[in-house]
């Protein structure tokens, strides 16, 4: 199976991954400021050992969140696949609830999410402000032109 976890071996490939995405391996959310290339997590590699989806956590208690979810090649059940391998961690660990943050222009997530049982739970508004004083480089206007303010916490009781 593609999946696997990432371990000290491939940090460096994680950490270039985030900053050939999302130009750093930085991630501010409500929940936290995070450096995603040092997180627990898994990655699906393909034939040529490169990264083509990755996904990252953080265990609190009885509850994992999850930090980020990518998937280069959507549509083939590579997210699906991470956000499994993640759900069976959360078990394992005995976590109660997974949960996660997404902006209120990631649409696409919206629906991915949803459609795996996930609910939502929570509306930060103007938290994606509150993240930019951190790190200006968050765009103003994300996905579809949809301006990107809020965040919106999604969860799934396990």
């Amino acid at each position: 199976m593609p999946v696997a976890a990432i371990h000290e071996g491939i940090r460096g490939l994680v950490g270039r991954f985030f900053e050939e995405h999302w130009g750093s391996p930085e991630m501010v959310i409500s929940s936290g400021v995070f450096d995603c290339s040092q997180l627990d997590g898994y990655v699906w590699l393909n034939e040529a050992e490169e990264i083509v989806g990755l996904i990252t956590y953080q265990i609190r208690g009885e509850e994992l969140e999850i930090i980020s979810l990518d998937s280069i090649e959507e549509g083939k059940g590579v997210g699906t696949a991470l956000l499994k391998e993640v759900e069976k961690k959360a078990r394992y660990s005995h976590c109660l609830r997974i949960t996660l943050i997404t902006t209120n222009d990631n649409l696409s997530a919206l629906r991915f999410y949803q459609k795996r049982g996930y609910v939502l739970s929570q509306l930060l508004t103007n938290a994606v402000s509150k993240a930019r004083e951190r790190k200006p480089e968050i765009p103003l206007i994300g996905k579809d032109g949809i301006p990107i303010r809020d965040e919106l916490r999604l969860e799934k009781f396990l």
